[in-house]
């Protein structure tokens, strides 16, 4: 398997200066030959509509990454007699770059690529020369920049490379957040790590108010991180709104005082995503560890930030990124992960007897079943359903669901899939935003 290891860099300011240098040489190169590809097409398009036929047109070029990185090496002494300052890979990345955005349009997956500004992230990938960890533990290499220092140990990819359990496959550098970065793809052992034996079952319903409710009854409080650095932020925003930015339509170029205020607001939010994902690697570490089987919804993230009045307490929480992180530790661990359907009716479904509410007003936190009288908090409800749907078997979750709300079949522990199994003859649950608005407030 491949994983990446992250690690931020401590560099001297000649060390920057190389690191903006090969970042500018690998967006140079990808800007040069996405012009050589559209001047093909555009040349090609022309002569179509002068009637030429295709075999006497200009032939097509070659976009693949080999095909792109020799037409740049045949050029670059004429478009870029300084290329000799940066390593050769800054120029191949570039155009590894470009050839993964052509394939991605060929597919269908993305649009037509656009050039790079060099106001944009700044990243160059190494996939060949001498770099890896340094001579310690607090030190790593590049081609033609050498050593540079660490902000943190790199013991633990160290180890792994000392045993003989991990090999680097490549090296990107890029600036982030404020800082720059190196991230190391690594090659490790496929770990198919055994199931655990054990029944410890626990559901896990995702929040605002509180960000996780366990069916045990625990409820783990949202930090809300992005809350309390609100009013710095606004500060820094309203100081970097007075100063002169940058406007592309008239070229006018940012004042020295708006970058200091910018860079004000980038440490700012970046202190706020550290601390949620340091937060959030806590909760799942915790969860992995203590339970066998978890039980989580699939929730719809991109449509639920639609909801301008609760957007930023939806990103604040950090829920996509909880569920990534318990993914890959339960995969590791050998835990189940139960992934229920988006429309299964956790929080309408009543925990003691299965019967289902056709409707259930956000304003109701708490849970009174009609028939059997149980009355409980809603998210405890909730996680309650999601433990027993992660804990039974194919067509033994004893749940009145409604029609249309079934879950995907499959119990292996370990995978993303949900047990369970719809009754006939109930009645129709229609599709609408009022569940998404349910999860938002739950």
């Amino acid at each position: 398997m491949i994983r990446a290891y992250l690690f931020a860099l401590d560099p001297t300011a000649e060390q920057q200066h190389q690191f903006r240098s090969h970042c500018g040489a690998q967006r140079y190169t990808y800007n040069w030959a996405l012009a050589q590809v559209k001047a093909n097409w555009n040349q090609r398009k022309a002569e179509e509509s002068y009637g030429i036929a295709d075999a006497d047109r200009t032939p097509w070029i070659n976009t693949s990454a080999y095909s792109l990185r020799k037409a740049w090496n045949q050029a670059k002494g004429e478009v870029a007699p300084w290329w000799a300052e940066n390593s050769k890979e800054a120029y191949a990345s570039g155009c590894a770059n470009l050839s993964t955005a052509l394939g991605n349009r060929r597919d269908g997956r993305a649009r037509m690529p656009r050039f790079k500004s060099k106001h944009a992230r700044q990243s160059c990938r190494f996939t060949t020369g001498a770099f890896g960890i340094g001579r310690d533990r607090r030190h790593v290499k590049l081609p033609r920049i050498g050593e540079i220092r660490t902000h943190e140990s790199t013991r633990k990819l160290s180890r792994r490379i000392e045993t003989g359990t991990a090999r680097i496959m490549s090296a990107t550098l890029s600036h982030q957040r404020g800082r720059w970065h190196i991230s190391f793809s690594v090659e490790l052992p496929d770990t198919d790590a055994a199931p655990r034996g054990g029944q410890r079952v626990v559901g896990v319903d995702l929040g605002i108010s509180a960000l996780a409710t366990l069916s045990t009854g625990e409820k783990i409080a949202n930090p809300r991180h992005l809350d309390k650095a609100q009013q710095a932020l606004r500060r820094a925003q309203r100081v970097t709104a007075r100063r002169q930015g940058p406007d592309r339509r008239t070229g006018q170029t940012p004042s020295n005082r708006w970058g200091k205020a910018q860079a004000w607001v980038t440490r700012l939010h970046a202190r706020v995503g550290n601390q949620r994902r340091d937060s959030l690697h806590k909760i799942t570490t915790r969860l992995v560890r203590e339970f066998d089987v978890i039980g989580i919804e699939d929730l719809h993230v991109a449509g639920m930030v639609r909801n301008r009045r609760l957007a930023r307490h939806i990103t604040d929480a950090g829920w996509a990124e909880f569920r990534r992180q318990l993914t890959y530790k339960a995969d590791a661990a050998g835990v189940g992960v139960v992934v229920a359907d988006r429309w299964f009716a956790s929080s309408k479904t009543c925990s003691g007897c299965g019967t289902a509410k056709a409707k259930l007003a956000l304003s109701e936190r708490m849970y009174a079943c009609t028939a059997c009288g149980l009355v409980l908090d809603r998210d405890h409800n909730a996680a309650q359903n999601l433990a027993a749907l992660a804990g039974g078997t194919p067509g033994e979750l004893l749940r009145e669901q409604p029609a249309g709300t079934h879950v995907r079949p499959g119990s292996a522990p370990g995978s993303e899939t949900a047990t369970g199994r719809p009754r006939s003859g109930q009645g129709h649950v229609r599709k609408s935003m009022d569940h998404e608005t349910e999860l938002l407030v739950s």
